[in-house]
Parts: C-alpha cells; sequence; structure tokens
C-alpha cells in the first residue's frame, strides 16, 4: 500500500465540509476520522448560527485538526466593508488558519491579494480559487495566473473551487472533470500547493489515479472520510489496482 506522511503533513491533505455538524456529531466524526482529516471548513456562513459552534472549535483542536470559517463568512464581512470586524471575529475565537476567497462576491483581484498579504502576516492564509456562479468562467491561464499570484501573496496552498455540489469551477455541470483546467493547473502550480474541491467519489478516485494517493483534496463530507483513505491505500473497487506491483494486476 502507498505510504501516507503522518501529521501535520504538507500533502496528502484532507480537508472536510462541516456544513452544521451538532456537538455529538462532531465528537462521532472526530472519534474515527481525526488521523485522516488535516482541516475541517466550517462551510459558509454557517458558524454564526450553528449553536455551541464554539465547542466544535475546541473539540477539533483537541483531536488534532484544524478548524477555519468558510471563505463565503470572508466575503459577507467584506462586502459590509467590515474587514477588521472580521479579524476581530477570528481573534475572539482564536483561529488562525483563514479562507479568502471571492466566489460569491466578486472582488477585484489585486484587492483579493491585498487581503491575502494582511492577513499572512496575522496567520495562516489558503485562498480559493474560482466561482461559484456557473456563468463566470476563467480560462485555464487565468487559473494558473490567479493561483500563481495568491502563493506570491502569502497563501501557503490554494483551493480550487468545485463548491460542495462538485459541478462547477474545475469540473463540468455533470461533475465530470475539466482535463484542461486541471492539466494546466497540475502542469503551472506545484501539485503540494494545490487543494482540490472533490465532493463526489467518481473525483476522489480520478485525482488519486492521476496524481497519487498524496494528492490534496477538500469538501469532503464527515461519513466520507473512511472511504477516501480506503480510496487512497488502493483498499476500494476504484483503486484497487492502482497501486499493486505490475505483477498483480490485471
Amino acid at each position: 500500500m502507498p505510504e501516507r506522511p503522518v501529521k501535520p503533513r504538507s500533502s496528502g491533505l484532507t480537508m472536510v465540509m462541516d456544513k452544521g455538524l451538532s456537538i455529538r456529531e462532531a465528537e462521532d466524526f472526530m472519534s474515527v476520522g481525526s488521523e485522516y482529516t488535516d482541516f475541517v471548513k466550517l462551510g459558509f456562513g454557517t458558524s454564526l448560527i450553528t449553536p455551541g459552534f464554539e465547542k466544535k472549535i475546541a473539540l477539533y483542536k483537541k483531536a488534532g485538526v484544524i478548524p477555519y470559517f468558510g471563505g463565503t463568512l470572508f466575503e459577507a464581512f467584506i462586502v459590509r466593508d467590515m474587514f477588521i470586524d472580521y479579524i476581530g471575529f477570528l481573534d475572539k475565537y482564536e483561529i488562525d488558519l483563514v479562507e479568502v476567497s471571492d466566489g460569491s462576491y466578486d472582488i477585484e483581484h489585486n484587492r483579493k491579494l491585498e487581503y491575502i498579504s494582511r492577513l499572512a502576516e496575522r496567520g495562516t492564509v489558503i485562498s480559493e480559487v474560482g466561482s461559484k456562479k456557473a456563468n463566470v468562467v476563467f480560462s485555464p491561464d487565468e487559473w494558473v495566473d490567479m493561483m500563481k499570484a495568491e502563493l506570491n501573496a502569502g497563501s501557503v496552498k490554494v483551493i480550487a473551487e468545485a463548491r460542495e455540489s462538485g459541478t462547477t469551477g474545475i469540473y463540468n455541470e455533470d461533475g465530470s472533470i475539466n482535463k484542461k483546467i486541471i492539466g494546466a493547473i497540475a502542469e503551472h502550480v506545484k501539485l503540494e500547493n494545490v487543494i482540490w474541491e472533490a465532493p463526489l467519489k467518481s473525483q476522489q478516485a480520478w485525482f488519486i489515479k492521476n496524481f497519487g494517493a498524496n494528492v490534496n483534496l477538500g469538501n469532503i463530507a464527515p461519513n466520507e472520510i473512511i472511504p477516501l483513505e480506503s480510496l487512497r491505500l488502493g483498499l476500494r473497487g476504484d483503486t484497487f489496482f492502482q497501486f499493486l506491483p505490475d505483477n498483480l494486476k490485471q
């Protein structure tokens, strides 16, 4: 079986989407998934309305998983001209990792780069590239240029947008792979610096088959963390023969 780096790791990362788990659900999730989960994103703006979310933050941290707020929450503060308030919100809940995105609210890219640089002085930044809007389409070159610029501005990783549905951004409307975009990114941006949103099993299997067991994947559902790790290790039909020696492959 392929080797998986131990935590804290810089490759083979798994980001799980928490869209409003209860405390008990989060406890159950951590009881089986903490070893395989690097980040938990408190999706979109759910942290503002999920009862007891601060307890979940403490729970995730105790389990050795890094929690952070979804990029849409960042955008909700920015559109209201409340950047300083957003920093205060991060400080209040002792959140070091920040996601900077512009998937819902169109932020001029140079301005986005400024936010990345300012937040990188405070802590760790990951930024999301790509729009949640189906009618906003970027060329492969634009994807590459934006990712490179955001990494240079201070992001430690860039997220390739797909939404939680897996039907936009780096994918086609039916969830299939947009090979031109992904191929351009893979050719010009270090794979270890990219987190590919891949909520669907077919997408996860494709990335593992093409980029290896230690590709960075995000927007994974909590109940899919063990199935995903099985895919990474060739313990599931989709990748069963992927990591076997040639004499055992059929």
